[in-house]
């Protein structure tokens, strides 16, 4: 078995408005909207940790506080816990962030809108020769064992030899026109791996659906990615600068970029009914 990746950075980008959950998210950063006793950021911060990473890039936007505070030490609330003997509740908050270091990079207005702007924008903080992981802020992957996602995409990729990977989460045929459903063929090296080609977003009808796999907005990428996202994000375009549109040219171009589908449990909190169904599964778990 080849050796596991030593990918030690995740961007999270988490500048967007929320538009989804207003009225809430008007006051409320969306990453930390509670699922159970955690806001949804943590989950993905946590499973980033289990699965080594050392850096964790968030990129925010310009009116960003509660974060930043969540993962700051408070002093005066870790005195008071320890003068009440509450230890258990002082040892959850220090190690929160603990073995991570934090970088805040500002996505601001004057930018374009995108998940391609948020890599973009990261990119003097990642390696020539790195590989980073990029995990959407408002959705994460529940293991009831308490694994981490990250981790087991990082086992796959080094026993496939693969640099670059994505995500896809199964959903039923009759829903595909529902997502972006991934494309791909059989890799030539490994006939079962499948290669990245494009995203088919929101199938007219199931019949042209070419799978049945969802994008997870999770990826693992080779840092010769980020040219192609440059590219993008410097392209005149109507809509959002989106990384899959990146991506979609980076495969044109000869590079592999395979998909694995995810071993956990797919919950989207971005939507009330998504964010629901995830309190009701960790919470019941």
């Amino acid at each position: 078995m080849a050796s596991r990746m030593a990918c030690t950075k995740a961007v999270i980008p988490v500048a967007g408005f929320g538009t989804r959950r207003l009225p809430l998210t008007k006051a409320i950063e969306k990453c930390m909207i509670p699922v159970g006793n955690r806001p949804i950021i943590d989950y993905i911060v946590q499973d980033c940790i289990a699965a080594g990473i050392t850096d964790i890039i968030f990129v925010v936007g310009e009116s960003f506080e509660q974060l930043k505070q969540y993962y700051e030490p408070n002093l005066p609330l870790e005195k008071h816990l320890a003068q009440k003997d509450k230890t258990a509740e002082l040892q959850a908050i220090q190690e929160l962030g603990q073995g991570v270091r934090f970088h805040y990079v500002v996505q601001d207005s004057y930018q374009p809108y995108g998940t391609s702007v948020a890599v973009h924008v990261a990119r003097d903080l990642i390696g020539a020769d790195e590989q980073f992981a990029v995990i959407c802020g408002d959705q994460f992957y529940y293991h009831q064992d308490g694994s981490s996602e990250l981790d087991h995409l990082l086992q796959r990729m080094a026993a496939a030899g693969t640099r670059s990977a994505m995500l896809g989460v199964e959903v039923p045929l009759e829903e595909t026109p529902n997502y972006g459903i991934i494309a791909g063929s059989p890799d030539s090296s490994n006939a079962d791996i499948v290669r990245y080609d494009h995203i088919v977003e929101k199938p007219t009808t199931p019949a042209e659906a070419p799978s049945t796999l969802n994008n997870g907005s999770f990826y693992v990428l080779s840092a010769d990615v980020l040219p192609y996202i440059a590219a993008n994000v410097e392209r005149e375009m109507p809509g959002e600068h989106q990384i899959t549109d990146a991506l979609n040219d980076y495969a044109k171009a000869g590079h592999a970029l395979h998909v694995f589908t995810a071993s956990g449990e797919y919950l989207d909190c971005g939507t009330v009914d998504g964010w629901l169904a995830a309190n009701n599964r960790v919470i019941g778990a």
